[in-house]
């Protein structure tokens, strides 16, 4: 879908997603789940399994991983296992996606946040490890509000604490959750096709899509016919 120009110059809040879309961090999730399988007695999945279970918090992860028949207590004590294992290692292998160090060098023009559905404790430790904590005014995660998104209460939150209006902000992100936050709240939505949801964005596609958080810059900044 084609954006005019004149919309996308008034974009002045952008807000990322962070797993799938600032950072690959696909195989230390799945190393962490696997871990945690492994302590209750069951065997790994693959990456690419595990990798369809992220983006709608640590809880519905952990349940979809351990499958239907956990129970409640066995999903409670199994998230415990998963965070503590997974704040040891959450940056063994995690790395920026490439372009985006770059990218958020360009666009500090305009105001940058996160909002992620991963716990706010985590997002910031690991944003704060690649050394890319200081683009942002703002960090929040899964626990920050009383709803994950795609509830647009994040989004809401950030527009209204740095006075901007819906037409002047943009939500970044890798699936279907990120494009549902952003119309929800009624603004932009961008979708990248490098991330671990970007399989949902054939079913929920965003207002934009891009391939490198890169073609993002020239966009925003009116240079691109």
């Amino acid at each position: 879908m084609t954006i005019p120009k004149t919309i996308l110059r008034n974009v002045q809040l952008l807000i990322f997603d962070l797993d799938g879309t600032l950072v690959d961090s696909e195989t230390d999730l799945a190393l962490s789940v696997n871990a945690v399988r492994d302590q209750m007695g069951m065997g790994p999945l693959s990456p690419g399994v595990i990798a369809s279970f992220v983006g709608h918090g640590v809880t519905a992860l952990i349940q979809a991983a351990l499958g239907e028949s956990a129970s409640a207590e066995t999903v409670e004590k199994s998230v415990k296992l998963f965070l503590s294992y997974y704040r040891l290692h959450m940056l063994d292998n995690t790395v920026p996606y490439p372009g985006v160090r770059e990218s958020l060098e360009e666009l500090k023009r305009c105001k940058l946040a996160v909002l992620s559905n991963k716990p706010v404790r985590f997002s910031r430790d690991l944003l704060t490890g690649l050394q890319l904590a200081r683009y942002f005014s703002f960090i929040y995660g899964g626990d920050s509000f009383p709803q994950k998104k795609p509830d647009p209460v994040g989004i809401v939150k950030l527009m209204n604490d740095m006075g901007f209006s819906k037409i002047q902000t943009m939500v970044i992100g890798d699936s279907d959750t990120d494009v549902l936050t952003g119309r929800n709240a009624g603004v932009l939505a961008c979708g990248v096709t490098y991330g671990i949801g970007s399989r949902t964005l054939e079913s929920t596609p965003p207002d934009l899509i891009i391939g490198d958080l890169r073609e993002l810059v020239p966009l925003l900044n009116g240079k691109v016919s």
